[in-house]
């Protein structure tokens, strides 16, 4: 990999890792449902007037947007507004990978490798150990661990409509997620909770959605897109494990959120077992999407 296209690869793992420290403050703002929506509201538009056609099956746009965009997100954004922190959220959510191999092989019939297995009981384990951390806020914990697998059905679809332009796609999956989000959020939250979160906005709020909707999302897509054409998700998906360690750095400086032990060992083992599981891949990692 070039030197330019190695800080690339580092740098949108450094967005995605900080998208949780942006997460964390727009969730004191707004609520949830609510972020979600304005979140892919402006993803979308006017990018949309620009990207042109989808170039995949309607199908699998409307199956991504439900699952990652309404699905993952609403999940994980209720979740931390539950009392998930930040940094460790941006671990738990790595557990997608176990999800996305075991839908795999439900789904696409693929055959895991021994190797494969082996990293998938280790990651598991990893995720175990986090849990006896979060026993006195769990349901926090399983709604995040519930993000992580519906990003996982997400990558299942997302490969079968095998999309040539990873912007374009995440451009419309954004727009299509836009509606449903904001009824939800109108019936779950009411119009006058929305309406009061928008009168109460202030400069945070701001530049928290400009930074999860323009920065993680097009820029941080249009990055990792451009990384996957030129070298292959074989090669760059092994560089998303960076993700936990700029998301736990950046919450522990930015949020004063503690660093346990636990959470160190827990990391280590899934970081470590979803790296076993890259080891000598045979086909193509999954393309991921949505972070």
């Amino acid at each position: 990999m070039r030197p330019r296209d190695l800080l690339i690869a580092v740098g949108v793992a450094a967005v995605w890792g900080f998208n949780f420290v942006a997460i964390d403050a727009g969730l004191r703002h707004f609520p949830p449902l609510l972020f979600s929506a304005l979140r892919f509201a402006l993803a979308a538009f006017p990018a949309l007037l620009f990207v042109g056609r989808p170039q995949v099956a309607w199908k699998w746009l409307i199956t991504v947007a439900l699952v990652l965009g309404v699905c993952k997100f609403s999940l994980l954004f209720i979740g931390m507004h539950a009392g998930m922190p930040a940094g460790l959220s941006s671990l738990v959510l790595q557990s997608q990978a176990i999800f996305t191999m075991l839908f795999a092989v439900l789904f696409l019939r693929e055959r895991p490798r021994p190797v494969q297995l082996a990293g998938l009981t280790v990651a598991v384990g990893g995720i175990a150990v986090v849990a006896t951390r979060m026993t006195a806020n769990l349901t926090a914990f399983l709604l995040v661990v519930a993000a992580a697998a519906c990003w996982g059905v997400a990558n299942v679809a997302t490969r079968k409509a095998a999309p040539p332009d990873t912007l374009r796609f995440m451009v419309w999956v954004s727009a299509l997620a836009t509606g449903p989000l904001l009824m939800l959020t109108l019936i779950v939250d009411g119009p006058s909770t929305g309406l009061a979160a928008l009168r109460a906005v202030n400069t945070e709020a701001v530049l928290a959605l400009l930074y999860i909707a323009l920065i993680s999302t097009l820029a941080g897509f249009a990055g990792w897109g451009h990384l996957m054409r030129r070298y292959g998700a074989a090669t760059v998906a092994p560089f998303s494990m960076l993700v936990p360690f700029f998301g736990i750095a950046s919450a522990a400086v930015l949020l004063g959120e503690r660093v346990h032990t636990v959470d160190v060992i827990g990391g280590a083992l899934v970081v470590g077992g979803v790296l076993l599981g890259l080891v000598r891949a045979r086909r193509p990692a999954l393309v991921r999407v949505g972070a």
